[in-house]
C-alpha cells in the first residue's frame, strides 16, 4: 500500500537534478526551494565573476596571458574581445611556447572560473597521459584570462599546432556552476568555421567524469591528426 501512494515524481527526481515536482504553499514555492534556488543562482554569479586560484595554475606550470577584455562587464557585453589576444600576449606566446607541436593545450576561465578550479587537477594530468600514450608532441601549455572559444584560432595562427585543445569554463546554470568544456580543432586559424570544431561538454563530477573526458579527448586528437581534419568531417 505504501508504494501505491508514493508520488511518481519522487522516483524521477533520482535521475535528474532538474527542478521537477517542486512543492507549493498556496501560490508560492516552498521556502526550502526558494532558498535552494537563491543559493544556486549565487553560485552561478560567483563562478562568472570569480578568478582561477594561482595555486591551480602553478600546480601545472601554466603561465598566464590575457585577451583584449578589460573587465568582466566588458567580457559579457563584447564577446568579440574575448576572441582576440592582447598584443603583449602574442609576444609572450612567440617567445615562450614551442612552435608547431602536434598538440597545443590551452586553459581558459571562460564563463566559469569555478569549472577550472574544480576540474583541472583531474582533467589536465589525465589529458597529458592520454596524449603521451599516442606519442604526440605536446606544446607549452598556458592559461588565457578572459578567453572565448574562438581565441583558439588566433593562438593557432601564432603557434601552428596540428591540433589544439581548449579547456574552458562553461556558462554556469542553476544545476551546475562548475562545468567545463573541451573544444578541439585541427589546424586552428583564421577562417575556421564552428563546424570545424569539436566539443566534449558538461565535464564535472556529476556530469561527464573528468578523467574519462580526458582519455576521450586524447583519442579524438589522435584521430584528428591521422585524418587531418576535425569537426563534422571527422570519422569517429
Amino acid at each position: 500500500m505504501a508504494n501505491s501512494k508514493r508520488d511518481p515524481l519522487e522516483s524521477l527526481k533520482q535521475f535528474t537534478p532538474a527542478r521537477i515536482g517542486v512543492g507549493r504553499t498556496g501560490t508560492r514555492p516552498l521556502t526550502k526551494d526558494v532558498l535552494q534556488f537563491r543559493t544556486d543562482h549565487a553560485a552561478a554569479v560567483d563562478s562568472v565573476y570569480g578568478t582561477v586560484p594561482e595555486k591551480i595554475l602553478s600546480e601545472f606550470n601554466l603561465f598566464s596571458v590575457a585577451t583584449q577584455v578589460e573587465s568582466m562587464e566588458h567580457y559579457l557585453k563584447r564577446p568579440d574581445y574575448g576572441r582576440l589576444l592582447a598584443d603583449e600576449a602574442k609576444s609572450i606566446l612567440q617567445k615562450s611556447c614551442l612552435q608547431a607541436p602536434d598538440v597545443q593545450v590551452v586553459v581558459s576561465d571562460g564563463l566559469s572560473a569555478k569549472a577550472i578550479e574544480e576540474n583541472l587537477s583531474d582533467v589536465y594530468p589525465a589529458l597529458i597521459d592520454s596524449l603521451d600514450s599516442y606519442n604526440l608532441k605536446i606544446g607549452t601549455s598556458f592559461f588565457v584570462k578572459g578567453g572565448r572559444v574562438a581565441c583558439m584560432d588566433e593562438i593557432g595562427e601564432i603557434l601552428k599546432p596540428k591540433a589544439l585543445v581548449l579547456l574552458i569554463g562553461e556558462r554556469p546554470g542553476l544545476m551546475s556552476a562548475e562545468s567545463m568544456s573541451a573544444y578541439m580543432c585541427y589546424q586552428p586559424g583564421k577562417g575556421k568555421k564552428e563546424s570545424d570544431r569539436m566539443v566534449i561538454s558538461n565535464i564535472h563530477k556529476r556530469g561527464t567524469p573528468p578523467i574519462e573526458a580526458a582519455a576521450h579527448i586524447g583519442t579524438l586528437i589522435d584521430k584528428m591528426i591521422q585524418q587531418q581534419m576535425s569537426g563534422v568531417h571527422l570519422v569517429i
